[in-house]
């Protein structure tokens, strides 16, 4: 990617997150970034092609960071099942105050012929998965807690709802509370 297609990828994902997907135009991501919509077009072909870029960078950054924290987890279950609601409360802290990415897309984007439906629903599908690997007999379980978690923390509706999660997901899987 060019310097100019960085940077309008930066400005657009961080004003898709921000404002919302149908919120932002290209003039508005042009302006941010520093470049002309010619630019954006040449680079990226369409609006809908720089959501995918958007929303497929997000996930790959989600998935290394949930990775890198099992891989510092302790080799039970539980403590891999913590290590992910854990990585979950520190990205939802520390990048993501206002939910899910993939879920506010998912509030927008809910036609599955859309290039980014794909992008959004392999997120959530790569998590089941991963939540099979660590528990198979409580994937689907855990599955809901953690996104019912992501959609409370973004919403604020009560405090810590990632920890409560957590918490719930330890019993569920067989280990004592922390």
């Amino acid at each position: 990617m060019t310097p100019g297609a960085r940077r309008a990828l930066a400005a657009a994902s961080r004003l898709f997150y921000e404002r919302g997907i149908h919120a932002v135009g290209v003039d508005l991501i042009a302006a941010e970034a520093g470049v002309t919509k010619k630019t954006l077009y040449d680079r990226f072909g369409s609006k809908e092609q720089i959501v995918v870029e958007y929303l497929a960078a997000r996930d790959e950054r989600w998935r290394t960071y949930v990775l890198e924290r099992l891989e510092a987890a302790g080799p039970g279950a539980v403590e891999r099942v913590r290590a992910v609601f854990d990585a979950s409360r520190e990205w939802m802290d520390d990048s993501s105050p206002k939910g899910c990415a993939m879920v506010n897309a998912h509030a927008e984007i809910s036609d599955p012929a859309h290039p980014a439906y794909a992008v959004i629903t392999g997120q959530k599908q790569w998590m089941l998965r991963l939540f099979t690997d660590l528990a198979p007999e409580h994937a689907r379980t855990l599955m809901l807690l953690h996104e019912g978690a992501m959609v409370a923390h973004g919403l604020r509706v009560f405090a810590d709802p990632i920890g409560y999660a957590r918490e719930e997901a330890t019993a569920l899987v067989g280990g004592q509370g922390t």
